[in-house]
């Protein structure tokens, strides 16, 4: 599928069979301005993302694999969609309308992005498209009625798409025919100097936030806010990643390190800048964009040593991930903005992963 104006293209290949038997579909995307992707069904995950060095050199900056066998065996969420919900909600349970809803436990007591078959286990529907001269995958797939222990039939449109200006953006929607909880973000895992190549903490971070909501030993939210002002989360300002990761601070000693929701600056719901990433040996730079009004950044603190599509282990501090979403355990917490997707309602959001290099 060739657009010969833009140079866009969309390849279609195997990408092996699932442990069910369920075969799989890799969707090679160029954009024709310099940057290439490839996503799979399985998990509507990215498997790579090559984006240039400031001498136009490209490098795959996504961690991940070459074959589903260690998707489904290994993959600590590597380029999927998770969900239901995104992030931890306490003690695997919430209550909606005064009923109790009891969700899979699989993060100590806790349901962490949608239960022991979250989306990114799922093989969704895919459908290549190219809009305009940019080349995408729409990606479509209905979660029934308790599955994971969720209220409602949610049906899902996640459309990826290579853009002009070398972002790659997600676009989200949902409908449901029962009110439920709805958290949905992608969990791609960055490393700017290319994947395999050592850990990130030099790489220079600002986010727009002046807030973090503090956690407890379970990665719990307390319901509070933490001002960043002063504190190693205080990214107004670029600072490495790894310049106050190992200072003595409660927070950081509790996640072994950055795995903290965000609080962003900008609560309007259009889309707009929340951060930005810097790496100086390649040059390459990533601003992200988003509508949602928080982003969890994680910095592969539980990384041990996979052996990704270079050959060489993902091991501690490997990558950063920049999650946008809500807050994590906002069904048990009243005064978090409400994550409750009502029968009638559609939820939407926008986030772009910009890339240049200077």
């Amino acid at each position: 599928m060739e657009n010969m104006n833009s140079r866009a293209s969309i390849r279609l290949t195997s990408f092996g069979k699932t442990r069910g038997g369920k075969a799989l579909t890799q969707f090679a995307l160029d954009n024709g301005c310099g940057m290439r992707t490839d996503f799979i069904d399985y998990g509507a995950t990215v498997v790579r993302l090559f984006a240039p060095d400031r001498y136009g050199n490209s490098a795959d900056v996504v961690l991940g694999f070459d074959n589903i066998e260690q998707y489904e065996a290994e993959s600590p969420y590597f380029g999927c969609v998770v969900g239901r919900y995104g992030n931890r909600i306490a003690n695997a349970e919430f209550k909606l309308n005064g009923r109790p809803h009891e969700l899979a436990a699989n993060n100590g007591p806790n349901s962490l992005h949608g239960g022991k078959k979250g989306f990114d286990k799922v093989v969704w529907n895919a459908r290549p498209f190219l809009l305009n001269g940019e080349p995408g995958v729409e990606f479509t797939h209905t979660s029934s009625d308790g599955d994971e222990g969720f209220p409602g039939n949610l049906s899902m449109t996640l459309r990826y798409s290579l853009t002009r200006k070398n972002s790659l953006r997600l676009e989200y929607s949902a409908t449901t025919d029962r009110a439920t909880p709805v958290n949905l973000t992608n969990h791609s895992y960055f490393n700017l100097k290319g994947e395999g190549n050592g850990d990130i903490l030099d790489h220079l971070l600002t986010l727009k936030s002046r807030a973090i909501t503090p956690v407890d030993e379970n990665l719990i939210p307390t319901g509070e806010l933490l001002g960043v002002k002063g504190t190693p989360f205080d990214f107004a300002k670029p600072h490495a990643i790894g310049e106050r990761v190992n200072v003595d601070n409660g927070q950081l000693r509790l996640a072994n390190g950055y795995d903290h929701n965000f609080i962003l600056n900008s609560q309007s719901g259009r889309l707009a800048k929340c951060a930005a990433v810097q790496e100086s040996e390649s040059g390459r730079q990533l601003e992200v964009w988003t509508t949602e009004p928080a982003v969890q950044l994680y910095i592969g603190n539980f990384l041990e040593g996979p052996i990704g599509k270079s050959g060489r282990p993902y091991a501690f501090r490997n990558a950063f991930c920049l999650e946008c979403q809500h807050y994590p355990d906002s069904p048990n917490q009243p005064k978090f903005p409400n994550t409750i997707l009502k029968k009638g309602t559609v939820y939407s959001q926008v986030t772009e992963y910009r890339f240049s290099a200077k």
